[in-house]
């Protein structure tokens, strides 16, 4: 009784903070890339291979934050842009150099390569400012500082809050940021899960976890330097990157390209970081070096005779006893460092790091799949990366090897016409004996391990208002993999139409993938077959007001079949002060292998991708103000029903109900 008195509650008051957003005076326009960017969003839920987390789409969000100057911007700039190819980063040079000052963004519809979906986004990410000859740019220092708290409240108790958990069920973080134009920034950011304790046991300075960071620009030869928690990225990602990943679907946007470079971890994540110091010096116009030092405790799961290390975690979660007592019970030390030549158009790099830890790391080799695991205290890789940037040509390519000798290499060759129809080609091989802490690149698998394949992919505008995407990707595992005793094959095969005029966009995709697993007695494999489709209908009253109803589908094979069906409709109204939007989801899944995901709007640095299998309806409404010019306010409810159950979940993670309600609040204040 009292939980539905909480729920007819939440939704008076949201009903309330709706009619405010409504009714309250707006502007035309919005700071909000997340509408723009919803497709994209979309795709990662699907693609396994791209490493899908706050660690990478924070990236767009600090890039949302400060907004380039297309009147006193340089071609490494755009590049930071991972929705832009090279030849459009290109593009977008050579229309600059030539038309500069640029009078208003419409112009941008000149650089014919830019697709409608890049356009939609740019306005998010650039402006157009006060013009200044590339000799003499100095930007005008602006002082910028910010301070955002956000929380989560379940109405709701889990298994583990009533007895196990050792802190509340409550999620919360707070974050300060500080920018001095762009030779300084700086940040704090403490984060705490639900069930953790705070301010006792282990966590007796608070938070469970802190990120932070002090970074200096453009100080003598001094390029970037950070001091405190970064992350850095190099090549194509086969010795270092714990940046953006490169997914099938942002391959087919980037044409290969992976965003490079230094920067803090400005996330709430505890994983994919280094901590410690870095820079980046500039030893003349075309040669740059990186220089990186990292000392960093992680979790473990330990070996009981010895002490050595069984497994590392990079959850987060310590909110057990016996989560606590693995918490940083070892240690990374990181030294290594990159290179960077780039004349014209030419590219060529080295990268090199040794990584040793205090507790040997002995992983359980008595599994096939895990044979070529990590093992020892000392490890070190290095690469050679190159690359040529043509007008309408892009060859990329890494090779890296491993102390053992073992090899990993990826090439992709890119062709971008004016017109905008694009041809990526991608090889990788990467030996069953290679491995690396920090490796992050294009795999149909979650290591760079023990794969091989060939992916080919290609966008093309057949009419004005259509544009079609498509790839296929085939990859070979000479070794085992987790399910699977002996070597197999993996076929994953993508279509997708987008069509935009006037204010309807409508698209479809299709996903079928093919691979193999072992049977239920381990003494053969069977094929699984999975096939996935989407309708969607976007329809735009106007600048403001967008409503979007969306199909998902369903089907998996091994050996017997499971459906799934999901439908779906969001509203989302918007200005350049307010934000008001809801969705409502009815799913129907025979199990957990015909899982549906949805795309849901998130607080500000919060992203999620909710997945629904069984019987139920899913309920969000999130609303956003601006109290003033600088505090802005946003409210998100959310809730769950499931038809088919009397309870969610299992473990200590269960909630003894059919049904789950939470709130999010968050307060921005810009300074």
């Amino acid at each position: 009784m009292r939980h539905q008195r909480t729920q007819r509650w939440l939704l008076f008051l949201f009903a309330g903070l709706a009619a405010i957003s409504v009714s309250a005076q707006t502007d035309a326009g919005t700071a909000d890339w997340h509408q723009a960017y919803q497709q994209l969003l979309e795709d990662y839920a699907d693609d396994e291979s791209a490493t899908l987390s706050e660690v990478n789409l924070e990236l767009l969000q600090q890039l949302a934050d400060h907004p380039i100057n297309l009147n006193a911007t340089t071609r490494s700039e755009l590049e930071q842009l991972p929705f832009l190819s090279p030849q459009q980063v290109m593009d977008l040079i050579e229309y600059l150099d030539r038309y500069r000052p640029v009078r208003s963004l419409g112009e941008l519809r000149m650089v014919r390569s830019l697709s409608y979906q890049q356009l939609s986004l740019l306005p998010y990410f650039v402006y157009v400012g006060e013009y200044t000859p590339p000799e003499t740019m100095r930007p005008p220092v602006v002082v910028r500082q910010a301070l955002t708290a956000t929380a989560n409240i379940p109405f709701y108790n889990r298994k583990g809050d009533d007895n196990g958990y050792l802190g509340y069920q409550y999620r919360h973080s707070l974050r300060y940021e500080l920018d001095y134009g762009k030779k300084l920034r700086a940040g704090i950011i403490g984060a705490q899960d639900a069930g953790e304790p705070f301010f006792t046991d282990r966590n007796r300075w608070g938070y469970d976890a802190y990120s932070y960071y002090l970074q200096v620009n453009d100080l003598g030869p001094v390029a970037t330097a950070i001091v405190g928690k970064y992350k850095l990225s190099a090549g194509m990602g086969l010795v270092l990157n714990n940046g953006f990943s490169m997914g099938k679907t942002i391959t087919l946007q980037s044409l290969g390209r992976l965003s490079q470079g230094l920067r803090p971890h400005s996330s709430r994540s505890e994983q994919g970081y280094f901590q410690g110091a870095a820079a980046t010096i500039s030893l003349g116009k075309p040669l740059s070096v990186t220089l990186m030092a990292s000392h960093r405790g992680v979790d473990a799961t330990l070996n009981d005779d010895d002490g050595t290390a069984k497994t590392l975690i990079y959850s987060g979660y310590h909110r057990t006893p016996g989560e606590i007592q693995k918490k940083y019970n070892t240690h990374l030390t990181a030294l290594g460092a990159t290179t960077a030549f780039h004349a014209a158009a030419f590219r060529m790099g080295a990268t090199a790091i040794y990584t040793e830890t205090d507790r040997a790391l002995r992983p359980d080799r008595s599994q096939p799949f895990r044979r070529y695991y990590p093992h020892g205290e000392r490890f070190f890789n290095a690469s050679l990366y190159y690359g040529y940037d043509h007008h309408r040509w892009t060859v990329r390519g890494e090779t890296a090897i491993s102390q053992e000798g073992a090899l990993a290499t990826i090439h992709a060759l890119s062709h971008q016409s004016r017109s905008g129809t694009s041809i990526t080609a991608l090889h990788r091989f990467y030996s069953h004996r290679y491995s690396s802490f920090y490796a992050h690149s294009f795999s149909e698998g979650s290591r760079i391990q023990n794969e091989q394949g060939f992916y080919l992919g290609a966008t093309c505008r057949p009419i004005s208002h259509l544009q079609l995407q498509a790839y296929a990707d085939y990859a070979y595992f000479p070794q085992p993999r987790y399910r699977v005793s002996a070597s197999s094959h993996a076929l994953d095969l993508f279509l997708q139409a987008n069509y935009q005029r006037a204010r309807w966009d409508l698209s479809g995709r299709l996903r079928a993938r093919f691979r193999q697993q072992d049977n239920d007695e381990q003494t053969a494999l069977v094929p699984v077959r999975e096939q996935r489709g989407r309708l969607a209908a976007t329809y735009r009253y106007s600048e403001r007001l967008s409503l979007k109803s969306q199909l998902d589908l369903a089907q998996m094979t091994c050996p017997t079949t499971s459906r799934g069906i999901m439908v779906s409709q969001q509203g989302t109204y918007q200005s350049k002060k307010h934000l008001l939007c809801a969705s409502a989801a009815l799913f129907h899944t025979d199990d957990y292998d015909s899982r549906l995901y949805l795309y849901e709007r998130q607080m500000r640095y919060d992203f999620s991708f909710p997945m629904y299998y069984g019987q139920g309806m899913h309920l969000m409404l999130l609303a956003r103000t601006a109290i003033t010019p600088q505090l802005h306010l946003t409210a998100k409810l959310g809730y769950t029903n499931y038809f088919d159950r009397a309870v969610i979940g299992s473990g200590q993670q269960q909630i003894p109900h059919s049904s789950a309600t939470d709130l999010s609040l968050q307060l921005h204040y810009r300074f």
